[in-house]
């Protein structure tokens, strides 16, 4: 009789280790393609206003422009970029689309209090640029890039 109860106790463990098993890989699965937003790691800068988080995902920030490789203002843009972000962790904020057509992540980047996307502007190293309907921030930028013209920063210090 105990070898039989022994038996049937058997299989049923092995039953609900494999429900136990096939749910947890189905949680894996799905949850592996999400980012916290609220506390992510950047671990490289691409440049001016892109980064790359941990998971290897790319941001590209919203609703502004740095120069490109090669135009004036590049490395100096992709330098202050680094240097408020880099190795830190960020969160993220998210407007109307997801993606861009390359597959980029679309967000406000945060450190702390401080949203960089405007702090770059601010700065004189971006320059606002609309592309709706990602436009939450974007009157923000625009005083934000007509105050870095007036005290003549970064991009507009030769003008």
């Amino acid at each position: 009789m105990s070898y039989m109860t022994h038996r049937k106790f058997g299989l049923w463990n092995r039953g609900r280790l494999i429900i136990a098993l096939a749910l947890i890989s189905v949680l894996l699965a799905t949850g592996c393609n999400r980012v916290n937003e609220n506390a992510v790691l950047v671990t490289h800068v691409i440049d001016g206003d892109t980064v790359e988080i941990e998971g290897g995902y790319r941001v590209r920030y919203i609703g502004i422009d740095t120069p490109e490789k090669g135009e004036p203002y590049y490395w100096e843009a992709s330098e202050a970029n680094r240097n408020l972000v880099e190795g830190k962790k960020v969160r993220l904020e998210k407007d109307v689309e997801n993606k861009d057509k390359y597959g980029r992540l679309l967000r406000y980047v945060w450190v702390d209090n401080m949203m960089v996307n405007a702090e770059l502007v601010r700065l004189g190293y971006a320059y606002s640029y609309s592309y709706p309907p990602n436009i939450k921030y974007q009157t923000y930028f625009l005083q934000l890039e007509e105050e870095a013209r007036e005290h003549k920063r970064g991009l507009w210090s030769k003008n």
